[in-house]
């Protein structure tokens, strides 16, 4: 069994995939996964297909240096905004994964909610680039690790309604105190 970076409140109503070493951009990917966090699984899925086929954006929030802008952003009240493929894949895999195990533990899968999703730099991996005059620089991808908790989300229990508190100013409060006094007398 492996390790997560969080367990599940109640883990009898959650569900966890995991994968490390994923050879898809840290920074990217983080964004994607920040971006789906708390939704519905069959709702993210969902907008992840959208954002796959360009018609709807990740938000670019944390790391927005050098990202261009789109109308499709206004959507979150962003400017900034992207469409990440390869993150939506590997996001939406392992949230079908994570939906296949909680199908497997016998929760119900149209509840599911997304929990925790969390996104670490995995170490980088190092290559070389030659550039002219005889110079070498570094030429390094950022890979990812990237966990997700699935939960059943708990019934809506609605709010029993609360009684009207009849707020006075404190004219009114002398007035029915002086009214108290004088029909006790």
């Amino acid at each position: 069994m492996t390790r997560y970076g969080s367990t599940p409140v109640n883990p009898a109503k959650s569900a966890s995939s995991r994968g490390s070493y994923l050879r898809v951009s840290f920074k990217n990917t983080h964004e994607t996964a920040v971006a789906v966090s708390g939704w519905n699984v069959d709702k993210a899925l969902a907008y992840l297909e959208a954002v796959s086929e360009k018609k709807r954006a990740i938000p670019f929030r944390r790391f927005a240096g050098s990202i261009g802008r789109t109308t499709q952003g206004k959507e979150f009240d962003v400017t900034k905004a992207r469409w990440p493929v390869k993150s939506v894949k590997f996001v939406s895999e392992l949230l079908k994964n994570a939906r296949a195990n909680a199908d497997a533990k016998g929760l119900n899968t149209e509840s599911l909610v997304i929990s925790h999703i969390q996104v670490n730099q995995a170490p980088k991996q190092r290559r070389r680039t030659y550039r002219a005059h005889g110079r070498v620089n570094a030429y390094q991808s950022s890979p990812s690790h990237i966990e997700i908790h699935v939960t059943e989300a708990d019934e809506e229990i609605e709010k029993a309604p609360e009684p009207k508190v009849v707020r006075l100013n404190s004219r009114q409060k002398a007035r029915q105190l002086a009214q108290k006094r004088l029909t006790a007398a």
